[in-house]
C-alpha cells in the first residue's frame, strides 16, 4: 500500500484498489509519558492501544450507522489494526471539534478564573480548533472559520448539530456501564465524491476523558469496561 499521510496515532494508506486504509498505531497523545487527549504530540507508546482504539471506533461507528449518522467508515480488521473508509477532503489542514460536558483540561485552564475544575456545564459546549501544531491548535470561532474560508456558517451549524447528536449517543452508551463522558474530540470532512459532511477519523478512548465516579478511567480501560 502507498502511505499518503503519517499522523500521531494513525497512518493513512491507499491500497492497490484505490481504497483508503487507516492503520492504528500504538502511540498515544500526551506529555512526559502521561496520556492527555488535549495534547497535540505523542507522549507515550502503549502496546495494544492501536487495536483497542480500532475496536472502540468500529463499535461506535456501527452504532452511528444504525442511527443514520453520516461517517466515512466502511469496515475494519482488528488483527491488522486497519480500517477502510471513504475518501474525504479536509477543511483546510484539518479541524478538530471538541464537545465538553464538564469543565476540565484546557477548558478549565482557560477559564479557571470563573469556573471550578470539574463543574458540570449547563449544556454541551462545542469548540472548533485548527489543526496547527506550531500554534498549539488554536480555537476558532464561527466568524473566523468563515473569514478564513474553511467553513461556511451553514457548514458550521451542521457540524455543531452533528457533534451534539453524536456525542450524546456516545455519552448514553457509556452511561450503560456507569461511565461518564467529560469531553471528546471529533473530526469531520467532506466526502470526496458527494461533498457531504461526514464524521471521520476515530472514536476511541484516546480521544475522550471518561470518569467513573471520581476516577479518571485510562483510555485502554474504557473499552475493557464497555465490552465486559
Amino acid at each position: 500500500m502507498e502511505r499518503i499521510y503519517t499522523g500521531k496515532t494513525k497512518d493513512v494508506f491507499k491500497d492497490t484498489n484505490g481504497d483508503i486504509v487507516l492503520y492504528f498505531k500504538d502511540d498515544m497523545t500526551g506529555k512526559d509519558g502521561v496520556f492527555d487527549p488535549g495534547e497535540n504530540q505523542v507522549g507515550l507508546t502503549v502496546e495494544g492501544s492501536g487495536r483497542a482504539g480500532l475496536e472502540m471506533t468500529s463499535h461506535f461507528f456501527n452504532i452511528l450507522k444504525d442511527k443514520n449518522i453520516p461517517t466515512h467508515y466502511i469496515s475494519s480488521d482488528l488483527d491488522k489494526k486497519e480500517m477502510r473508509v471513504n475518501e474525504i477532503e479536509n477543511f483546510g489542514d484539518g479541524l478538530e471539534v471538541i464537545c465538553r460536558y464538564v469543565a476540565v483540561g484546557s477548558y478549565y485552564r482557560r477559564y479557571g478564573k470563573y469556573i471550578e475544575n470539574g463543574t458540570v456545564l449547563k449544556s454541551p459546549v462545542v469548540e472548533f480548533t485548527l489543526k496547527d501544531d506550531e500554534r498549539q491548535d488554536p480555537v476558532a470561532s464561527k466568524e473566523t472559520l468563515d473569514i478564513l474560508g474553511l467553513l461556511t456558517n451553514e457548514e458550521y451549524d451542521e457540524i455543531e448539530s452533528l457533534t451534539i447528536q453524536i456525542c450524546d449517543i456516545i455519552k448514553d452508551e457509556l452511561l450503560k456501564k456507569d461511565l461518564e463522558l467529560y469531553d471528546i474530540k471529533l473530526e469531520f470532512g467532506r466526502d470526496k465524491e458527494t461533498g457531504d459532511i461526514l464524521l471521520i477519523d476515530e472514536i476511541s478512548g484516546g480521544n475522550m476523558r471518561v470518569y467513573k465516579g471520581d476516577e479518571n478511567i485510562h483510555p485502554l480501560d474504557i473499552g475493557k469496561i464497555l465490552f465486559n
